[in-house]
């Protein structure tokens, strides 16, 4: 385990494991807790973790939300658990992708991994996922969001009975009670070894969880996000700034180094996955001619904006172009750094340069940006991005074209004096207002009636 040792919350309460499932509801309220089965598999798991570690006295074994105490704060609890488990336990049903608190857990957890990796702590060789899912009932490839389908864990290694029927029937089955003890002995061991073999910093225990958004999309074709970058290159510099956190093309461009490692877009891009988007990564200059096209929108984007970038006429030429032409499904991030040595001379200057250009999008109706002062640390980043994004999606929605379903039209139907139907041979019911309009027999030729009408 690595992060914070000795006497740390972390090492008194971190459960080996946190299980996300989704819970299924009562038929009846005298029906048994449907939930039983669930919670007998996470106790015979934990029982194979306790035995497979030296895990001291106290150190759960695993999290579970159904072990909450009666009047225990749940979205504290769940917090410091997502915070400090050392393995995320997804349990797969066709329920459990269709559940905002299953995808905020996802994505609160998935989210410790993509820090780590931009912090230069992922760089070790090592390709196990953090994630291990399990199968409480097999859902098929194609109704898997974005990142569960990039996981590509192969289920059929715990067994093919396990592949076919997932945790739920294995247990409910007599006949496969034994590949139901030798799947969940393989998913402990499973388990501890990627405790061992991967090493995540703990999260932020006191994140308020219902700000965390979902990992999960609707249901339905993969939604598409263009994340694309404005900034300065190595080779193309401002007078007075230094090429630290430039490469040779702008998307190499890392504005949060020494803290962070690897290039901005591709840290935004990760993130932006697992809210499940494809993502097209890509650079605003060479990208501008396709994101601002008139017409409707193709997908929804966001902009990555270097201030530096801005100091050239063509780079402002190109925010002013974005501003100007309407298009609020491009949200625009700022990130700032104040630690960077150049920053101190040149921050009123630059913030100045980018209010200027940006100012048609102090209302929201016009687009995303970020605070005037810019995002100043890669967590102020990750916090602003899922709001970036949803506004990108929300404006890209009431913006974007829409298509007429395919097959045969039907008749709308029509509003008839007796209520909605599609014919108009159903018989008119008396009219049983008290201030009637006089019919049309009973007014006379060229009234205000007749002309109204």
């Amino acid at each position: 385990m690595s992060g914070n040792v000795g006497g740390t919350s972390r090492d008194r309460a971190a459960p080996y494991f946190f299980l996300s499932y989704a819970h299924t509801p009562k038929n009846h309220p005298k029906d048994r807790d449907p939930n039983h089965w669930v919670d007998r598999f996470y106790r015979d798991l934990c029982d194979h973790v306790l035995q497979l570690t030296s895990l001291p006295a106290g150190v759960p074994a695993g999290f579970m939300d159904t072990q909450m105490q009666p009047g225990e704060g749940w979205q504290e609890r769940l917090s410091e658990a997502l915070a400090y488990c050392r393995v995320f336990v997804p349990l797969y049903s066709p329920r459990y992708f269709l559940s905002e608190q299953c995808g905020r857990e996802w994505f609160a957890f998935s989210q410790r991994a993509v820090n780590h990796q931009s912090r230069g702590n992922g760089g070790n060789g090592s390709s196990v996922s953090e994630i291990v899912p399990a199968l409480w009932v097999p859902v098929p490839l194609r109704q898997l969001p974005q990142p569960a389908e990039r996981l590509q864990f192969n289920h059929a290694s715990f067994g093919d009975d396990y592949a076919d029927e997932g945790f739920y029937g294995l247990i409910k089955l007599k006949y496969l009670r034994e590949q139901y003890e030798r799947a969940v002995y393989l998913l402990a061991k499973r388990i501890v070894r990627v405790a061992e073999e991967t090493s995540l910093p703990e999260g932020d225990p006191h994140r308020d969880y219902l700000s965390v958004p979902s990992a999960f999309g609707p249901p339905g074709p993969a939604r598409e996000m263009d994340v694309s970058v404005l900034a300065c290159s190595s080779t193309a510099l401002p007078q007075d700034r230094r090429s630290a956190c430039y490469g040779t093309h702008p998307r190499e461009w890392n504005p949060y180094q020494p803290d962070a490692s690897r290039p901005l877009v591709e840290h935004a891009a990760e993130l932006v996955r697992n809210l499940d988007y494809r993502v097209n990564v890509g650079e605003f200059e060479a990208d501008a001619g396709r994101m601002l096209a008139p017409g409707p929108p193709r997908a929804p984007g966001l902009l990555l904006l270097d201030r530096w970038a801005l100091a050239t006429e063509h780079g402002r030429e190109l925010v002013e172009r974005l501003s100007s032409e309407d298009r609020p499904w491009i949200s625009v991030m700022v990130p700032w750094n104040r630690s960077d040595p150049d920053s101190a001379s040149r921050e009123n200057t630059l913030r100045h340069i980018a209010d200027e250009v940006l100012a048609p999008r102090e209302v929201e109706t016009a687009g995303h940006r970020s605070p005037g002062g810019g995002l100043l640390s890669l967590e102020a980043f990750n916090q602003e991005l899922p709001r970036a994004v949803k506004a990108a999606e929300r404006h890209y929605k009431a913006h974007a074209r829409t298509f007429p379903p395919e097959g045969p039209s039907t008749p709308l139907p029509r509003v008839l004096p007796s209520g909605i139907g599609y014919g108009a041979d159903v018989p008119e019911l008396p009219d049983q207002r008290t201030d009637e309009v006089p019919s049309k027999s009973e007014k006379g030729e060229g009234s205000s009636y007749d002309r109204e009408s």
